[in-house]
């Protein structure tokens, strides 16, 4: 499949509404996901958030951009997301958010990303957001700038190492309670990616394995 041709099919799903959904995220679920999220959701009004995808062409691979979070007194301390954030009063959608906070958080020109669609909603039960994902495409590679106060790290993955499984690896991380649970990872750039960004990746790697 050539680059042009994964970007299409990636559009065409989401344009079609053809999304493999939930079960495509549950595949890199940590362990009883299932029943915390029928356990917590609906329960009280929940957060509303967006992240983007931001897909472009580099020497014959597709990239995208993760951030990783400063370590903090909070439930995703450290941990690697995709470029995103609350919805805030001036955002006239979700879509709107996504690319905001692209552009605060890493300094892409948000007005030259061309949005290829959406794809399944996913509610993170610790944070009580429930996340729009979206998927944006540019032409080129662009000149990007963490924002110091929200990034502690900036850094890019490629759509075959995500196709890769042998990237995919399993740990235990530490959940409130003072407990830890096992959870399927992403082995990106020797970062562990995992939780509602791995998640939200593995429905996209199921559209291009489809």
């Amino acid at each position: 499949m050539t680059l042009d041709q994964a970007v299409l099919k990636i559009e065409n799903t989401m344009r079609l509404n053809s999304l493999p959904g939930a079960e495509a995220q549950y595949k890199m679920s940590a362990l009883g996901r299932r029943t915390r999220v029928a356990d917590t959701f609906g329960t009280k009004e929940h957060k509303v958030g967006a992240v983007l995808i931001l897909l472009y062409p580099h020497q014959n691979e597709l990239l995208f951009p993760l951030t990783q979070r400063h370590a903090y007194k909070g439930v995703h301390s450290a941990q690697v997301s995709l470029p995103g954030g609350k919805v805030e009063a001036e955002d006239v959608s979700t879509e709107a958010t996504a690319l905001r906070e692209a552009q605060e958080e890493i300094g892409v020109d948000s007005s030259k990303i061309e949005m290829l669609g959406k794809l399944t909603d996913l509610y993170i039960p610790p944070s009580n957001f429930l996340v729009h994902p979206y998927v944006g495409y540019l032409k080129s590679r662009p000149a990007m700038k963490k924002d110091d106060y929200e990034v502690a790290e900036l850094f890019e993955a490629s759509l075959s190492t995500l196709m890769d499984d042998r990237t995919i690896g399993e740990i235990k991380v530490p959940i409130p309670g003072n407990m830890k649970i096992k959870t399927p990872y992403f082995n990106i750039q020797e970062k562990v990616v995992w939780g509602a960004t791995a998640m939200i990746l593995s429905e996209l790697k199921e559209i291009l394995t489809q």
